[in-house]
């Protein structure tokens, strides 16, 4: 076995002890040598010819490097991968890898690397050293259509758009790309975002309160100003005539102390103009919304005409930001 080049080492450290057989083998190395350093404990034969040099638990990263040197330069990380590199907080965690490939590549799953072979691979995806990431976009319906449940998929279509990730246009063109192919709950998801609820549990909230035969239409992040014309803040949802206010509040979905503080001062400033605020949390909606809906209908019939005596106006429901 011939002595291995200075490159060895580099190469190693830039794709975080992560190697092909042909590297290794181009390194001067032979089958029967790596054959004794996985047989040892030494090393690990994390995918067909593909190792690490080192033991343990792969890294998110570690994984990513791993599925795309296994599958080939063409391919892109996509799915719930992707949305783990950009830094989506809630969408659900895997091991699993997803990629997409050319059609005509031949490269199958393996391991912890889900492969996919698509018609048009991504223009929009971001170029790293070792491996390319779809677009958000992308990501997000390439994820959605591998789940079942709709609550994440509205998390994660409600924090693409809220956190600038993407767009509204943006997204709704990937729907569209991706047809009808198992892509029902992203639809639904789209179409809550797109009339204003900006996140899951809005969302469930909304969902929630549509089966009442007692509230009128609920205005959804509508901007409401005094009657001096003064800006008020966004309330989640609001019912005009009878200026009931709606937030639903979590500490997971208000990411600091500092959220959690403009939450009170918005509840402050709204019941200082004489609007009923209305304080729920995901739990409670995922637990009892028949009661949070007997609660809202409630507020609603105790206070007939309460919208025109505040003096509050709706200016317009905001787009989602």
């Amino acid at each position: 076995m011939r002595e291995r080049p200075p490159e060895f080492a580099d190469t190693a450290e830039r794709q975080q002890q992560i190697m092909t057989r042909a590297q290794l083998l181009a390194a001067g190395l032979d089958d029967m040598y790596l054959y004794r350093q996985t047989r040892r404990g030494l090393w690990q034969r994390v995918l067909p010819a593909t190792y690490a040099l080192v033991t343990g638990t792969l890294t998110d990263e570690q994984r990513r490097i791993s599925a795309a040197l296994y599958t080939g330069p063409d391919a892109q990380v996509t799915g719930l991968a992707a949305l783990t590199w950009y830094g989506f907080r809630q969408s659900p965690r895997t091991e699993d890898v997803h990629l997409i490939v050319p059609h005509h590549a031949r490269r199958a799953s393996a391991g912890h690397a889900m492969v996919a072979r698509a018609l048009a691979l991504d223009p929009r995806a971001r170029r790293t050293s070792l491996y390319a990431v779809c677009s958000p976009a992308r990501a997000v319906v390439d994820a959605a259509r591998g789940l079942r449940q709709l609550r994440p998929v509205r998390a994660m279509v409600g924090e693409a758009v809220q956190r600038g990730f993407t767009d509204l246009a943006t997204l709704d063109e990937e729907i569209r790309r991706a047809r009808r192919s198992r892509t029902a709950l992203i639809r639904k998801a789209f179409a809550e975002v797109a009339a204003g609820t900006r996140s899951a549990p809005e969302a469930e909230l909304r969902e929630c309160l549509g089966d009442s035969g007692v509230l009128p239409e609920i205005l959804w992040n509508p901007r409401l100003r005094t009657g001096e014309g003064g800006v008020l803040p966004t309330p989640d949802g609001y019912l005009a005539d009878a200026a009931v206010a709606l937030e639903v509040d979590s500490q997971e979905y208000h990411f600091s102390p500092a959220d959690w503080a403009r939450t009170l001062d918005r509840h402050n400033e709204l019941s200082r103009h004489g609007i009923l605020v209305l304080h729920f949390t995901p739990a409670q909606l995922r637990r009892d919304p028949v009661r949070i809906r007997r609660m809202v209908e409630d507020a609603y019939a105790s206070r007939p005409g309460a919208g025109a005596t505040t003096g509050v106006r709706v200016e317009s429901v905001a787009a989602p930001s």
